[in-house]
């Protein structure tokens, strides 16, 4: 499974992977990581672009802050083009916790880790807060 990340989560993707890594998990699940840096997408791009992209190349996106107002918000995009097939948005409870408590890293590197294994559960459902 790829996550597509936001530009501000980068640096917890990196502690999602080595988590996930030195869990062992890699080995029975090729979970990546990828930046919009990486897909060649602005950090300027609408949140409707960002999750287009992520839909039609079958990734999850990875957020903590997508806009909740205007007719790109996510919230938005996700009302209007949302589906049964759509892949999950994965938004990150308190990304600030995130990097500097490690038992809360770990729920939610655990919640994703489960969300990957059980992927169609999931499928449809417009957003997962983690942990």
């Amino acid at each position: 499974m790829i996550f597509l990340v936001d530009h501000n989560l980068e640096r917890h993707a990196l502690l999602f992977s080595g988590s996930i890594n030195n869990q062992g998990w890699l080995e029975f699940l090729p979970i990546r990581f990828v930046t919009l840096k990486e897909i060649a997408l602005s950090v300027e791009s609408s949140d409707r672009v960002v999750w287009q992209f992520a839909q039609s190349n079958q990734m999850i996106l990875l957020t903590a802050n997508r806009r909740m107002k205007g007719k790109d918000s996510l919230e938005q995009v996700l009302r209007e083009e949302n589906t049964p097939a759509s892949f999950p948005v994965i938004t990150l409870g308190d990304a600030d916790r995130f990097l500097s408590d490690a038992v809360y890293r770990e729920r939610c590197v655990n919640r994703l880790v489960e969300i990957v294994l059980y992927l169609e559960n999931y499928m449809g459902i417009n957003r997962i807060f983690i942990p």
